[in-house]
Formats: structure tokens, C-alpha cells, sequence
């Protein structure tokens, strides 16, 4: 059953869209991988937090990426809604898929 629900994890999320258009983000637009490592985005970068190792939800990603957060830079105004919504939502869901990959 553990292996069923990781597969249907796996599945729903490459057929997701959202999902797409937020990894596309974070390595492009949002220049994430600059400084997260988190390795469904093959990111080994260590200047910002191992996004593998704190799990972030999609509320404090959201949060985080308009407003900007220590030497993290606000991209408000650079991103739109559309990608800031969509890389907190890739964001959440890969962070929790580095668990299977551990």
C-alpha cells in the first residue's frame, strides 16, 4: 500500500501543471536554484535553506517569495501572482518528494 501511494504521489504530481509551470519557475524566472538546493529540481545550491531538509509549506513559501526574507530578495512585482502561486506549490509538493528520494 506505501508503494501504491508513493507511485500515485509520483504520478499526480508529473501530470500536474501547476507543478510544471512552478519547476519551470524555480530553475528560470525565479532563479530559486541559485541558492535552495532541493532535488527534484537537481538544485545542489547552499547559500539560501535545503529546501529537502525544512519541508516548507505553500503559505510560507508564498510568503517568502512575495515579500522576500533575509538575504532573499522580494519577487513581488518580478514574478506574477500566476508564478508565485505555482513555484510555492512546486516548492511544497518536491520538498515532500525528497523524502522518497532519501
Amino acid at each position: 500500500m506505501f508503494f501504491f501511494l508513493i507511485y500515485l504521489s509520483l504520478t499526480l504530481a508529473s501530470a500536474d501543471e501547476v507543478f510544471d509551470k512552478g519547476k519551470e519557475v524555480f530553475l528560470g524566472a525565479g532563479n530559486c536554484a541559485a541558492c535552495h538546493m532541493l532535488s527534484d529540481a537537481g538544485s545542489n545550491a547552499m547559500v539560501g535553506p535545503n529546501l529537502n531538509e525544512i519541508r516548507p509549506d505553500i503559505q510560507r513559501i508564498t510568503m517568502a517569495v512575495r515579500n522576500g526574507i533575509g538575504v532573499m530578495p522580494a519577487m513581488e512585482g518580478i514574478l506574477t501572482d500566476e508564478e508565485i502561486e505555482a513555484v510555492a506549490h512546486y516548492t511544497s509538493i518536491a520538498a515532500d518528494l525528497s523524502l522518497i528520494h532519501i
